[in-house]
C-alpha cells in the first residue's frame, strides 16, 4: 500500500464535490422509498438537490430524536426501506438507537483512517472496543481486516487476560479508547509485562487531551484519533500531518448553527450534519449532536478533503430556566425575526436565588428601539423575560455555544 489509501484521497476538491453532488439525487430517491423520509421530504424533487445550497433547504434529522421516532416504528423508525435481514449485523446503542451494518467488507468506511495511522497488511491489531450489541468493535475489526491485518477481538476489560494475549501474539497495533490504552500500559507496568510490541494505535470514543497524547507518545506508541459515530461510522480521521482531522470520503458534511439547519461560515464552530451516500442505508442531513469547525487550507499530508478541528463538545445546549426549557432553536428563531442580528448567545445565570438570562447580540446595525424589540421577541419565543445586551461584530467567542449556562453547580 502507498502513503494514501486510494486515489479518492488526493483528487481535487472540485472533483470530489462534483462527484458527491452528482450522486446525491439518486441517494435521495432511494431514501424516499422509506416512509419516514417520504414524509419528511414530501414535495422535494430529488433531481433538484445538486448543490450545498439545495441540500441546506432540506430538513435536519436529529440523532437525539431517533429513540422516540424508532419506538413508534421499530426498528429503524421508518427511515430504512431495506428489510433488516438484508444487512450484515444489527446493533443497538444507548438511547436505545437501532443501527444496521451493511454487507461490505469495510461497511463503516474506517479502513482509510487506520491506514492513515500506519496500519498495514500483516499487522496484528489488539481491538479493545466492545463487540457486544454496539458496533464499535466491528467498526475497527472490519477496517483492520480490510487492510489485511490480523485482529485480536479482545474487547474492553479483563486486563489479566489482555496481558496473556499480548504476550502470546505480540500485537504491534492497538484499537480502542485512549482511556483503556492508558489502563493497559499501567497494568503492564504493575505486572512487569512487556507490551512494547505495540507501536501504533487508533483511538476513539473518548477525549484524547494533549497531556494523555504526550504520555502515550513517551511510551513509544504513535496514536491517531478517529472521529466516528455508531450510526454513520468514521466521519473524520487524524493523519501524520497532525493538523486537525480529514473528512472521510463518500460523506457530505455540513457545519450548521446549533438548533438549526443553517450552515455557518467557514471556521465558525457549529453542529456536525452528515449526509451519508450509502444507498442501502441513506442518511439525509443527520445532525449527530457534536460541535466542530472547518479548518482552512489542505492538509500537509497530501489528502485534499476538508479538515475539521475534531470533536469540540456537544451541540445540545438545552437549559431549564425558571422551570421552562429553552432550546437553541428558540434562540435561532429570535435571530430570524431581526435582520440586524448577526449572532446570538443566551447566557443563563443566577442572582438573588433566581435564574437570570441575558441575550447577547452581535449586530450589523442598531436602529432605534432595537433592544426593546428584541426583548419583546425573547419573551414571546421563550415565555420568559430577560435582558438584552448589544455587542459589536466579533465580540462573542467562536465556540459554538448558543446557550451558555453559567449558573454555579451545587
Amino acid at each position: 500500500m502507498t502513503e494514501h489509501y486510494d486515489a479518492l484521497e488526493t483528487r481535487s476538491p472540485e472533483e470530489r464535490e462534483a462527484d458527491l453532488f452528482a450522486r446525491l439525487p439518486k441517494l435521495i430517491a432511494a431514501a424516499v422509498a422509506a416512509p419516514a423520509y417520504a414524509e419528511r421530504l414530501r414535495g422535494i424533487d430529488p433531481a433538484s438537490v445538486t448543490s450545498r445550497a439545495a441540500l441546506a433547504r432540506l430538513p435536519v434529522l436529529r440523532k437525539a430524536d431517533l429513540p422516540a421516532l424508532q419506538k413508534q416504528a421499530l426498528p429503524f423508525g421508518g427511515f430504512v426501506s431495506a428489510a433488516p435481514g438484508s444487512f450484515g449485523r444489527l446493533f443497538t446503542s444507548p438511547g436505545p438507537i437501532f443501527e444496521p451494518e451493511g454487507t461490505a467488507a469495510d461497511a463503516w468506511n474506517a479502513a482509510r483512517g487506520l491506514h492513515a495511522a500506519g496500519f498495514r497488511p500483516g499487522d496484528i491489531v489488539l481491538n479493545t472496543l466492545s463487540y457486544h450489541l454496539t458496533p464499535g468493535g466491528f467498526i475497527m475489526d472490519s477496517a483492520a481486516r480490510a487492510i489485511g491485518c490480523a485482529v485480536i477481538p479482545a474487547g474492553p476489560g479483563n486486563t489479566e487476560q489482555q496481558m496473556e494475549v499480548i504476550s502470546a501474539y505480540r500485537p504491534n497495533a492497538y484499537a480502542g479508547t485512549p482511556d483503556f490504552l492508558k489502563i493497559l500500559i499501567e497494568a503492564a507496568d504493575a505486572r512487569g509485562v512487556d507490551i512494547s510490541s505495540i507501536k501504533r494505535a487508533v483511538v476513539s470514543g473518548a477525549a484524547f487531551p494533549p497531556s494523555l497524547q504526550a504520555w502515550v507518545k513517551e511510551r513509544g506508541i504513535d496514536a491517531y484519533q478517529l472521529y466516528a459515530t455508531a450510526d454513520v461510522g468514521v466521519i473524520a480521521y487524524e493523519t501524520p500531518a497532525r493538523e486537525g482531522m480529514v473528512l472521510n470520503e463518500n460523506l457530505i458534511v455540513e457545519i450548521v448553527r446549533p438548533g438549526t439547519g443553517d450552515p455557518v461560515p467557514e471556521g465558525e464552530v457549529g453542529e456536525v450534519v452528515i449526509t451519508n451516500l450509502d444507498p442501502h442505508h441513506p442518511q439525509i442531513r443527520l445532525a449527530v449532536g457534536d460541535l466542530t469547525a472547518v479548518l482552512p487550507r489542505r492538509s500537509a499530508c497530501g489528502r485534499s478533503n476538508t479538515r475539521i478541528r475534531g470533536w469540540m463538545g456537544r451541540a445540545d445546549q438545552t437549559a431549564k430556566i425558571k422551570g421552562m426549557f429553552v432550546r437553541p432553536e428558540q434562540v435561532a428563531e429570535i435571530a430570524k425575526r431581526h435582520a440586524e442580528i448577526a449572532k446570538l448567545r443566551l447566557v443563563v445565570g443566577r442572582a438573588n436565588e433566581t435564574d437570570t438570562m441575558t441575550l447577547k447580540a452581535e449586530i450589523y446595525a442598531e436602529p432605534a428601539g432595537l433592544v426593546d424589540a428584541v426583548s419583546s421577541t425573547l419573551q414571546q419565543v421563550t415565555k420568559l423575560k430577560g435582558a438584552v445586551e448589544i455587542l459589536p461584530l466579533g465580540a462573542l467567542p467562536n465556540d459554538g455555544k448558543v446557550i451558555a449556562d453559567e449558573r454555579p453547580v451545587g
